[in-house]
């Protein structure tokens, strides 16, 4: 393995269990509530402007993903699509750079 690959493979991780601490410290604050959830995503402008960048970047990093996929005919890099909707770009980036960086046979 590379050092690049494993990086992303740190990252990776990191990406996994820094924002799922995070959230599930809150859930333990104020329980689980969609409504919630997305109430505190628009709290205020700073909230507002977080959500709004990490859904767009999520959008492009989802076409990104799917067109080289399909341009490469490599579909594992794809994993990184549920990923980022279960967890969060902050592990679906990462992932997918690992995956994609394999070298071809």
């Amino acid at each position: 393995m590379t050092v690049l690959r494993l990086i992303y493979l740190i990252l990776t991780i990191i990406g996994t269990f820094v924002p799922l601490y995070f959230l599930f410290s809150w859930y333990g604050e104020d329980s689980f509530s969609i409504a919630n959830m997305l109430s505190a995503w628009t709290a205020n402008g700073a909230s507002k402007a977080l959500t709004s960048d990490l859904l767009i970047s999520a959008a492009a990093l989802y076409v990104f993903a799917i067109t080289e996929s399909i341009a490469r005919r490599r579909y594992l890099p794809l994993l990184a699509i549920p990923a980022t909707f279960l967890i969060g770009l902050s592990c679906g980036l990462p992932l997918y750079l690992f995956l994609r960086s394999k070298p071809l046979d």
